[in-house]
């Protein structure tokens, strides 16, 4: 699901405030009162895309009014559907706001638009043609001093079409490799006063997964024979957990139309903008979806695909100038006694170096961590490695 619907809400929140603000301004000349039309209020937000092949996902929710909290207010009880030209229809299945259907291999010479009835309203978006999709050429990470973010570049196939613009969505779903903090394979017997060798005490490593920053689109204007290379789809900073091992990216890529292209930078646009009073409504964001039974507004952009490309890529941080935390946060006891190691150990500490020099007539050094510096599942992580994390290479599907 895309990450700017909550941006929308506080937008609109943000609106009506500023609105309100006005009535209270001290030196007002005289009272104002806010023309808010009804329409524009309480508005429906689509979010979803119809492709070829695949399930298909739709949430319908509400803009919500002052004082509401961040969490969307879904649309319940709906009837969702998706409808071609050619009679073809497909159901979507209703979970809580999410309205899910499969759908077939679409036909490229067929229009299909997405159909909705909520709250006693229908809903329908623009009927239009699957696009095709070129595949990706390549997905890398370049650091160009080591005191810079990698910035994660994009380079699609040639364009089918080199006459005109051509424009894309790309998201990206991530997995990345997380280790605990430290590692012992030794432990402190309290009866037999020394330390023992106990390999595998805790898992020291797994892996966590992510959708990545919000949906980036592009076009190719500028570029030669419209074809866009090295475009920078985010980057993420040297000293970011996800990059002290290894990182993968899903990039997932969708040819879109103009229209949907100026949606979306309308839409981030007014997200950034939320703060100024001379900002657009969201009622005046460009949308492809039209109420049939009322005036009421529609924010979202149903699109319309043929294929999605995929590609994934992988980061080493042997390969990059990675800043890892300064300093030992481990506890280290000097000069102890066995006594001092039973302390510790009641404290709940875990031994990690055993540094013993009293032979040749020094002292013994040791350190210590709590479990939650050694057992990678504090850090909310799984541990069956991912299917894909032995591939050394790239790949695109």
């Amino acid at each position: 699901m895309k990450r700017y619907n909550i941006l929308i809400f506080k937008y609109f929140n943000f609106f009506i405030v500023a609105a309100a603000m006005l009535l209270t301004l001290s030196g007002c000349i005289e009272e104002f009162e806010a023309d808010i039309p009804s329409e524009d209020s309480d508005l429906l937000v689509v979010e979803g895309t119809i492709c070829s092949g695949k399930l298909n996902k739709f949430v319908l929710s509400h803009t919500q009014t002052v004082n509401s909290s961040d969490t969307p207010r879904m649309v319940t009880g709906a009837t969702v559907s998706v409808h071609g030209s050619d009679g073809s229809s497909y159901m979507a299945q209703a979970n809580d706001g999410y309205y899910s259907c499969w759908i077939d291999e679409l036909a490229p010479d067929v229009a299909y638009y997405l159909h909705i009835e909520a709250d006693g309203e229908v809903y329908e978006s623009e009927p239009q043609k699957p696009l095709r999709t070129e595949k990706i050429t390549e997905v890398k990470g370049v650091q160009d001093t080591p005191e810079s973010s990698i910035d994660v570049l994009i380079t699609p196939d040639a364009p089918f079409e080199t006459d005109k613009v051509n424009y894309y969505s790309w998201t990206c779903d991530e997995t990345w490799e997380v280790h605990s903090d430290y590692t012992t394979s030794l432990f402190f017997d309290t009866e037999a006063m020394k330390p023992v060798f106990k390999a595998d005490q805790f898992p020291n490593c797994g892996w966590k997964d992510a959708t990545g920053p919000t949906a980036m689109v592009g076009a190719s204007t500028n570029y030669e024979g419209q074809h866009i290379q090295k475009l920078k789809m985010y980057d993420i900073s040297r000293g970011d957990r996800r990059v002290y091992y290894r990182y993968s990216g899903l990039v997932h890529q969708r040819a879109i139309s103009k229209a949907e292209y100026e949606y979306e930078l309308a839409r981030r646009q007014a997200s950034s903008e939320m703060g100024g009073l001379f900002t657009p409504q969201p009622s005046a964001l460009p949308t492809n979806i039209r109420c049939l039974t009322s005036r009421k507004h529609v924010i979202g952009f149903v699109g319309c695909s043929l294929n999605t490309s995929e590609y994934r890529f992988f980061l080493n941080a042997k390969d990059f100038s990675i800043q890892y935390p300064l300093g030992d946060a481990r506890f280290w006891l000097k000069d102890c006694s066995e006594a001092d190691c039973c302390l510790m150990v009641n404290k709940g500490m875990y031994l990690c170096i055993w540094e013993d020099n009293r032979i040749s007539g020094g002292v013994l050094n040791t350190a210590w961590a709590y479990e939650y510096q050694l057992d990678v599942r504090f850090k909310n992580v799984y541990l069956e490695e991912p299917e894909f994390w032995s591939l050394q290479e790239n790949v695109r599907y």
